[in-house]
């Protein structure tokens, strides 16, 4: 690295806080504004707005020697400059460099441009090379007129992501005035930097911005240059710090001690046609140990789809009711909740305990009555939607808390069904469950606030779902195949093409396809349920399927989780290459549910992107949810995965999760250290890269 830091020997000084100039003074609102849409919007950001790529500008390369192909910067005389309209208006340039000649064609520019091109001028031209029928030419090279011989620059010069208006040249002298105003000094003591082999914060950004001519262009890119990996264990250093911060803040926190008392809990389990797997009881036992603790459970079910969390998270509810408690139940959907509410009622209403449901478009009469039985404590189990958490909603003595397919709610949400239980002055315990299995580098980041429970094994006697790719163009023979399966008596999904772009297109499309599968099926009765329905038009549809009166549903995703239908043994998926790997997964979990061999066929249009052609290659290979995980994290990336749950917290910007693994592991360990030994660093560290960001973590 180029220069020394100023910060060594001030590394291990504890302070407060590194100033991080958290407001863009000094500077135009128009320029403000444009930096917003990059989501810079302090001194400090613009340290860490990092290049895209980098331009060689510090050397001169002969047309000669100049290989085609390959980008450039070269030295020429203008030789003369003209218009042409063929095939359209364009301005042609032709230079000379000692002999070998170069056209320069520009498409769109202004006529100021014909003149500085006067014969004989000077130019450095960047750009690349191209052979064409004039011979070579660079299309619109950056260009910049001598007037006299300039002296070459000592670094590669930097292209930043940019925004229209926003010019380069104008970005770098705001990234300059950053690196010269702002607090670089190191937030790692020297002798942990030792430790890790890290070099200095400083270093890392001034090399980053400003790299050497000779350095390793090719390690830059691929962000695997010392300098870069300091910047990414930074990032992530910060989210560990955050994340334990906000595992310790809740552990201070009071909440009901909720021991397992067993009566109830050995009752339902003695009831259940089925025992419970190995996996559900070592998942059992660590929510037992966690609701007998005066500080509230933040724990993580995790389990592939159908591997009976529910149970589990039932078993869990008894034990707060065997306590006094109340639990409620929240999910996404109103499919998925009323599926929640069946297996409650079926398995609690036995024992005498009485379970409310709440969902939005409930009667005026029932709602108020539901209301009623929630406060006063009659009913010890509410499951809904989103209704839980509205103003009206009071429990009488909530203390657990349980969300179903979590990453479906934002932070404020989880927070507002936890609130519930404030009129106890106790915070209530809180279990989050999630069919969508967690990479462990997900686990290890985005999670690490969280305990983890994993169901990992399928009850016995589930048999794995046949998968058959199929191209649109045979759609005859999956009719057929559908017709001979409800024929036979069994049932079958058929689930419409994905329109994420318009809920209304949407609906015209699965509208559209029901007409074309009733057609297609007169001897069949054909159901249709979509996100639009009616509460009470959506629960005649999916009882009607589900007590065998309709015997092919023609559905849209909102099928994608909550619907437990055994006799269902064949999906059909529509386009399935506009979807996510796991939502393929989840889908495909909704046949299988029996005794009987079940097959699901994703059907496609045949021109296939790279990373459709992996997706579907992925979901026919394996039926393993964990694994699908990993490759969806890999082809996706974090975000989607963890739908609304950082809401408010930054997405790791430089770090990626599935090549930085061993990085997470060294943030997570220093994180630790830093908070028992070395708070005031920590703090530092937290207010140079987050701000008062992390706090949203807090919920």
């Amino acid at each position: 690295m180029p220069r020394p830091d100023p910060s060594t020997n001030h590394a291990g000084r504890a302070r407060a806080a590194v100033s991080t100039d958290h407001e863009l003074h000094g500077i135009q609102d128009e320029l403000v504004a444009k930096l917003e849409k990059l989501a810079v919007r302090s001194w400090f950001d613009l340290v860490l707005h990092l290049p895209l790529r980098y331009e060689d500008e510090t050397r001169i390369v002969s047309l000669r020697d100049a290989l085609l192909g390959q980008s450039v910067q070269v030295e020429a005389n203008v030789i003369d400059a003209e218009i042409r309209y063929r095939p359209k208006r364009q301005l042609v340039v032709r230079v000379d460099d000692h002999g070998s000649e170069l056209v320069l064609r520009f498409l769109n520019f202004y006529p100021s441009q014909v003149k500085q091109f006067s014969p004989g001028a000077r130019v450095r031209l960047l750009g690349e090379i191209r052979p064409s029928m004039f011979g070579a030419e660079m299309v619109h090279p950056r260009y910049r007129l001598l007037r006299e011989p300039e002296p070459l620059p000592e670094a590669l010069t930097p292209v930043y992501s940019s925004t229209a208006g926003l010019a380069q040249h104008t970005l770098r002298a705001l990234v300059k005035r950053a690196l010269q105003s702002c607090d670089l000094r190191d937030t790692l003591s020297e002798t942990l930097r030792a430790e890790l082999r890290l070099g200095s914060f400083s270093e890392a950004v001034h090399y980053l911005h400003n790299p050497p001519p000779d350095a390793n262009q090719q390690a830059l890119q691929e962000r695997v240059h010392p300098a870069w990996t300091r910047i990414k264990f930074d990032e992530l250093l910060a989210q560990q710090l955050s994340m334990r911060i906000s595992h310790q803040h809740r552990r201070r926190l009071g909440a009901p001690e909720l021991p397992a008392r067993g009566t109830l809990t050995r009752k339902l389990l003695d009831s259940l046609p089925f025992k419970l797997t190995r996996a559900q009881n070592r998942a059992l036992a660590e929510l037992r140990a966690d609701l007998a603790q005066s500080h509230p459970m933040q724990r993580l079910l995790q389990g592939d789809v159908g591997s009976g969390k529910t149970i589990v998270a039932a078993a869990a509810a008894l034990q707060a009711i065997e306590n006094g408690w109340q639990a409620a139940v929240m999910a996404p959907t109103e499919i998925l909740a009323e599926q929640n509410y069946a297996k409650f009622s079926g398995w609690l209403t036995p024992l005498g305990i009485e379970i409310a449901w709440l969902a939005g478009a409930q009667g005026k009469r029932t709602r108020a009555a539901a209301l009623e039985r929630i406060a006063s404590g009659a009913a010890m189990v509410a499951v809904g939607t989103h209704a839980l958490i509205q103003e009206a909603v009071e429990f009488h003595k909530l203390g657990l808390a349980i969300v179903d397919e979590q990453h479906r709610f934002g932070v404020r949400e989880r927070l507002a069904l936890r609130q519930k239980g404030s009129a106890s002055k106790a915070e209530p315990h809180h279990l989050m469950m999630s069919a969508t299995p967690i990479p462990r580098t997900l686990a290890m980041s985005y999670y690490a606030d969280l305990d983890v429970s994993t169901i990992d094994e399928l009850p016995p006697g589930r048999l794995p779902v046949a998968t058959k790719l199929i191209a649109a163009s045979r759609r005859d023979e999956v009719i057929a195949r559908v017709r001979d399966a409800c024929v036979a008596g069994g049932q079958a999904y058929w689930v419409c093409p994905l329109i994420e772009e318009s809920e209304t297109l949407q609906l015209k499309t699965a509208l559209a396809t029901h007409a074309s599968i009733q057609a297609s099926f007169p001897e069949l009765s054909v159901g249709l349920v979509h996100g639009r329905l009616k509460i009470a038009e959506k629960a005649a549809v999916m009882s009607a399927f589900k007590s065998g009166q309709t015997q092919l549903l023609v559905a849209t995703t909102v099928i994608e989780v909550g619907v437990d239908v055994p006799n269902a043994t064949l999906m059909v998926i529509e386009n399935a290459e506009r979807m996510g790997l796991s939502q393929l997964h989840q889908l495909r979990g909704r046949v299988g549910r029996g005794r009987d061999a079940s097959a699901c066929i994703l059907m496609y249009e045949p021109a296939l992107s790279a990373a459709a052609r992996a997706r579907l290659k992925a979901i026919f290979e394996t039926t393993d949810g964990f694994e699908i995980a990993r490759q969806d994290l890999a082809l996706r990336g974090p975000g989607e995965l963890l739908g609304s749950r950082q809401s408010g917290v930054p997405m790791l910007r430089f770090a990626d999760l599935a090549t930085d693994s061993a990085l997470i592991e060294r943030a997570r360990a220093v994180a630790e250290r830093m908070l028992k030994l070395e708070s005031k660093l920590a703090r530092a560290h937290l207010e140079r890269w987050l701000g008062s960001r992390h706090e949203y973590l807090k919920v």
